[in-house]
């Protein structure tokens, strides 16, 4: 196996493993108010993540920034909460009408906090190599195959719900960020470290 595909195997393993599913949780948050035919916006939404995520990755797996990590994996909940919440306070039908959509702009930072996350595990598994530029790419790389794995899913459950089952798409986004919402929830409490 090439190191490409070690790492890209390491970053969609990570997205995907259901003991881990905080990181599915925050996907299904951030396309909870889209349908298939929304896949473009979508797709930019997961991609502000993968940005933001890969930004703290590096940046903490370098040693260049340092955080207190019952700190990150409280505040990985309480992203995955606001941003369920926000869905249920918006109007899904308003989301079309906006130039700037604020929910890239939180995605990006969420991002943020949640490739804090994972950066102690990547430190291990790179050890002292001082090249992992190559690394991070295809990990990252493996995060936004599997983010777009987990959206397709999604939309395509998305789409029978509402167009195939006749659940209104209000009560499809109040449903799913709810559920959500609860899951966050108890996450945080999980992780309360005070």
């Amino acid at each position: 196996m090439s190191e490409f595909a070690f790492y890209f195997d390491l970053g969609l393993d990570h997205i995907l493993d259901l003991r881990a599913y905080d990181h599915i949780a925050f996907i299904i948050a951030l396309a909870a108010l889209y349908q298939i035919s929304d896949w473009k916006k979508v797709l930019i939404l997961v991609t502000a993540f993968t940005i933001g995520h890969s930004v703290t990755l590096a940046l903490a797996t370098l040693k260049l920034i340092s955080v207190n990590m019952d700190l990150v994996e409280f505040l990985i909940p309480v992203t995955i909460f606001i941003t369920a919440i926000a869905n249920l306070l918006v109007d899904e039908k308003s989301i079309h009408h906006r130039k700037l959509n604020v929910n890239y702009v939180l995605a990006g930072l969420f991002g943020l906090v949640h490739g804090l996350g994972f950066s102690n595990y990547l430190q291990a598994i790179l050890g002292k190599d001082e090249s992992i530029i190559g690394q991070l790419f295809a990990f990252n790389v493996g995060l936004e195959a599997g983010q777009i794995i987990i959206v397709g899913i999604f939309l395509a459950i998305a789409f029978l719900a509402v167009s195939i089952f006749g659940v209104q798409r209000r009560d499809w986004k109040m449903i799913v960020s709810s559920i959500v919402a609860g899951v966050a929830f108890t996450l945080m409490m999980d992780a309360v470290f005070w």
